[in-house]
């Protein structure tokens, strides 16, 4: 007997634990189906409500991403140009670092140009921009497009060449003209001014005392048919202008940034406030 009632114990304990098992599985389904069944009902109530608040009168706002930010960029460079007490009408690019970035330079270009300026040359002492014009006058109009949208039918830019002066590129009427400059254009245009006064008095066209400041003048203007830099920014930590138009920006004001690359429109323009703030006293 004591055999028997062991046996029919370890049976009852046994069908206990089944009974516990069985109702522990029960009550997690229960759980889970009841859990899935609120998160529905929540997702049923909220998510209307979501988007009828969304499409409400007075929340049909639009974002589009970028576009405002752009907007908002013209509209400012349109605004800085005319808040400032004077405006330079000829920008020169010193860039005096050994890897220049066409990007960035080209995003200088197009400020100047959203902001009024119509006279920029760009320069580096080793001749690549003067080498890469081509790239470099892609990359301004490809970026006249990105940052100016739809106002860029109202911006045009006229590219000299070397040879005549001429343009090379036109977009419309000419309202921002951009030279490419490399040394050549700087003590070596004053010796080909002075060779041409020499052959001026050779001829007869011209006598020796002649020659002063407004000749000389004249001369170099007649071979860059551009106005002489008011204001020349310089990228990079050299303390030189490395021969960049040594007799056109006697009277300029120079003003040094620490490099072009990734440069922020927020530094330009500082440099910009920093010429108009300024007192050029042309030697007096």
């Amino acid at each position: 007997m004591a055999v028997v009632y062991e046996f029919v114990w370890r049976m009852l304990h046994a069908l206990l634990h089944l009974q516990r098992t069985i109702l522990s599985w029960f009550r997690i389904s229960i759980w889970n189906w009841n859990w899935r069944l609120w998160r529905r009902a929540v997702a049923a109530v909220l998510v209307p409500a979501m988007f009828g608040f969304q499409n409400h009168p007075h929340n049909n706002k639009k974002l589009v991403p970028g576009g405002g930010k752009k907007s908002c960029g013209r509209v400012r460079w349109k605004s800085d140009g005319k808040s400032l007490e004077k405006l330079p009408l000829h920008v020169g690019l010193l860039i005096a670092e050994e890897e220049p970035r066409y990007t960035d330079i080209a995003n200088l270009v197009v400020w100047c140009m959203a902001v009024g300026i119509s006279y920029v040359s760009v320069y580096d002492n080793q001749g690549i921009f003067r080498r890469n014009n081509s790239r470099l006058m892609d990359e301004i109009l490809k970026q006249q497009q990105e940052l100016l949208g739809l106002d860029s039918l109202k911006y045009s830019v006229e590219f000299l060449n070397k040879s005549n002066d001429k343009p090379e590129q036109q977009v419309l009427s000419c309202q921002a003209t951009v030279k490419v400059l490399s040394p050549d254009d700087g003590k070596p245009s004053i010796v080909k001014a002075a060779q041409k006064f020499c052959q001026l008095v050779e001829h007869q066209q011209q006598r020796s005392t002649d020659l002063d400041v407004n000749m000389l003048d004249s001369l170099l203007r007649g071979t860059k048919g551009m106005p002489d830099p008011d204001l020349v920014m310089k990228f990079g930590t050299v303390d030189s202008t490395l021969g960049f138009l040594p007799w056109h920006i006697r009277l300029a004001e120079i003003i040094s940034l620490p490099s072009h690359i990734n440069i922020k429109y927020e530094d330009f323009f500082s440099a910009l406030k920093c010429y108009a703030g300024c007192e050029q006293r042309l030697g007096k």
